[in-house]
């Protein structure tokens, strides 16, 4: 994609999984990449060499998005690297999952935090990073991005599944409704706005699918395509959003799951 050889990209929780593949995927098609992290500033520069070994542009950019202050340290770092140039493309990608308030409830085999065991405080802290922080860091980039840019928000097929991750659904149900509001609302500076929802995908958040006895047998099952979902499998369709290609589409859910829980299963 040559078009983008010129452009430079934010990538919210860009040090593993997803985000990492996000990352690498568009440095490969010319994008200068900011690799934002919060905590994990070693996988982030590993994210950042791994990139610049390929041939690709990138940076780290750190930012707590529990801390107040986290917006304001992610772009005085990110305007300080843009040095008066645009920024073209946003992937909200940053996002946690609840952590069990009964650690001995987490050593179950198949354990998923649900209603009854998410304390106060962790509805808080993932309510801040998967709702709070996209919103927010949307409305500061608007004011750097380009006309024409992109933002592409990354949700989650447990919208429309009923998965125990309840309070973690709820976020990626509140961050789905972004899109079309903002798609109307920035359409007149040509910004499209999209999301795109992968199902079961394996990364380090979803590593109970490997530690746990028959479940990625079970969730392959439940696929059309038959497998769990790869980093690289999202990362590609980010990467024809954030493109020419895609510039007629806005305001949009795409389904990233393979086929996830279509029907039941034939007998």
């Amino acid at each position: 994609m040559p078009e983008l050889n010129d452009r430079t990209a934010l990538v919210t929780g860009a040090s593993r999984g997803i985000g990492k593949a996000i990352a690498q995927r568009l440095a490969a098609e010319g994008v200068r990449v900011a690799v934002h992290y919060g905590t994990q500033e070693k996988s982030a520069q590993e994210t950042v060499e791994t990139i610049e070994r390929a041939g690709g542009r990138a940076f780290a950019v750190r930012a707590d998005l529990l801390r107040d202050d986290a917006v304001d340290e992610l772009f005085t770092a990110l305007e300080r690297e843009l040095e008066g140039r645009p920024l073209h493309i946003l992937v909200n990608n940053a996002a946690v999952a609840p952590a069990p308030g009964d650690p001995a409830l987490a050593a179950q085999d198949g354990y998923v935090p649900g209603l009854s065991d998410t304390t106060p405080e962790e509805f808080d802290r993932v309510y801040r990073i998967n709702v709070r922080a996209p919103f927010f860091v949307t409305q500061r980039a608007l004011s750097l991005m380009a006309d024409g840019g992109r933002i592409v928000n990354v949700s989650s097929a447990v919208t429309r599944i009923a998965w125990p991750l309840l309070p973690y659904a709820m976020t990626k149900g509140a961050l789905e409704m972004m899109a079309p509001r903002l798609a109307n609302e920035l359409g007149s500076r040509g910004i499209t706005v999209n999301t795109v929802a992968p199902g079961i995908t394996d990364t380090d958040m979803n590593r109970w699918v490997r530690e746990t006895p028959g479940a990625e047998a079970g969730i392959s099952a439940l696929t059309a395509l038959g497998r769990l979902g790869r980093p690289n499998d999202i990362a590609g369709i980010v990467a024809f959003l954030v493109s020419d290609d895609a510039r007629w589409i806005t305001g949009q859910l795409l389904d990233a799951s393979g086929g996830m829980a279509l029907a039941p299963a034939m007998m």
